[in-house]
């Protein structure tokens, strides 16, 4: 049966099966970029004549898919084919019974090895959008998601290409507001297993402020006795306590409360969730912690709020909630469309609120809290009023209390949850 050789070049000679496979093919494909590389190796001179140098990607593939049983043909990939490679892709042309793989070293294996860094332990991301800049992939992983990825596993390693740039990974990670608790330290691996590369180090300001050759990968890491708090399985706990959570006067959404509104959220695994009268951030805090991929905005108007919000951001160490300060809905007009909404205070404008958010969704829900009849009648009216449905559940809670050796229970006031759904048209 025909097979298809891909072969991995760039950082060792060829073992000698993959020889064999170059010599004896009758046709040699490559890319101009790797055809520099592989003039280099022994094999060139022998098989130069054979050379095909298609455009594009699927160019090739498709003669490789044509050819592939009348002719013996060599493919030459960059590093380990089946990392992140064109090897998968004609796995998913071919089927696996027809391709053959002879890797060399990864981009990010060399990588780790010249900044004298172990890869145990690092997520491996790719940021590469494919072959073709005008019909760009959908990636596992979007540049925003950076910060929160190295909060969680504290060591990233990025394959980039000409859209998501080292600089431009490195103003997300600087713009975020965890960077005054921790110490990240980012590597560019700039043209590795090529004359002329280099490595650079530095921290995301510096990083931020240059320009990189192609190709090139980045690695980044917490520096010593940085601050993860996020580590291992607490980035995803549930159940902050409100003495964990800085607040003032008492204004904070309740622990039962709080859970009961999540709940009824919904939240996605990603998108944009709009918290609207954040008060001290407490929801948006949870949101953030379970749902590292979500966007949060936190819009409040009270400036001693504002710094509770910020202050529970930094203590937490969450990258993916944007403070937006001021008054609903005005505050609203350039943030994102969501897919969640909750309200917690109006300041009086729920109505507006709610039609700005209605208006904005194309599908996702509204939960709204209430603590009075006159405000649970306006939150219903106005769900309804937008063509959603409207569903309302009341959470009353006890706690228990000490009274000499005995527990009573004490009553809190009790709270009307507001759910409205928008389904997509």
């Amino acid at each position: 049966m025909s097979k298809v050789h891909i072969i991995g070049i760039g950082f060792r000679p060829l073992e000698n099966k993959a020889v064999d496979s170059v010599l004896e093919s009758d046709d040699v494909l490559v890319n101009s970029r790797l055809l520099e590389v592989f003039k280099g190796y022994a094999e060139y001179e022998s098989v130069k004549d054979k050379i095909i140098v298609h455009a594009t990607v699927y160019e090739t593939l498709d003669y490789i898919a044509d050819n592939y049983k009348q002719r013996k043909i060599s493919l030459l990939a960059a590093g380990d084919p089946m990392f992140f490679g064109i090897g998968r892709l004609v796995v998913e042309r071919l089927g696996r019974d027809d391709v053959v793989v002879f890797p060399d070293l990864s981009s990010i294996q060399v990588a780790f090895s010249r900044v004298r860094e172990t890869s145990n332990n690092a997520l491996f991301v790719s940021l590469h959008g494919g072959p073709d800049p005008s019909k760009r992939r959908k990636m596992q992983h979007e540049i925003s998601e950076v910060p929160s990825l190295l909060m969680k596993h504290g060591k990233l390693a990025i394959l980039t290409d000409k859209v998501n740039t080292p600089e431009k990974i490195a103003g997300v990670l600087n713009s975020a507001l965890v960077k005054g608790n921790t110490s990240p330290i980012i590597f560019v691996c700039e043209k590795i297993g090529y004359a002329d590369e280099k490595v650079y180090e530095g921290t995301p300001e510096e990083i931020s402020e240059q320009t990189f050759q192609h190709p090139n990968v980045v690695i980044i890491t917490l520096g010593t006795g940085a601050s993860r708090p996020n580590a291992g399985q607490s980035e995803n706990k549930f159940g902050l306590k409100e003495s964990e959570i800085q607040h003032s006067k008492g204004l904070i959404t309740k622990d039962e409360v709080r859970a009961v509104t999540i709940h009824k959220l919904n939240m996605p695994d990603k998108g944009v969730f709009w918290d609207v009268g954040a008060g001290s951030g407490s929801v948006s805090i949870e949101a953030a912690r379970m749902c590292p991929r979500l966007r949060v905005f936190a819009v409040e108007k009270s400036e001693e709020q504002v710094s509770n919000i910020t202050e529970n951001i930094q203590k937490y160490a969450v990258s993916n909630i944007e403070v937006i300060e001021g008054a609903a809905p005005e505050a609203l007009e350039n943030v994102p469309a969501p897919d969640r909404v909750f309200i917690g205070g109006s300041g009086g404008s729920l109505n507006a609120i709610v039609n700005t958010a209605a208006a904005k969704m194309t599908s996702g829900i509204i939960v709204i809290n209430a603590t009075t009849i006159e405000t649970l009648n306006e939150a219903v009216q106005s769900i309804r009023s937008n063509n959603m449905t409207a569903d309302v559940c009341e959470v009353s809670i006890s706690r228990s209390k000490t009274v000499g050796d005995k527990l009573h229970m004490s009553a809190l006031n009790p709270i009307f949850i507001v759910k409205g759904e928008k389904s997509q048209c």
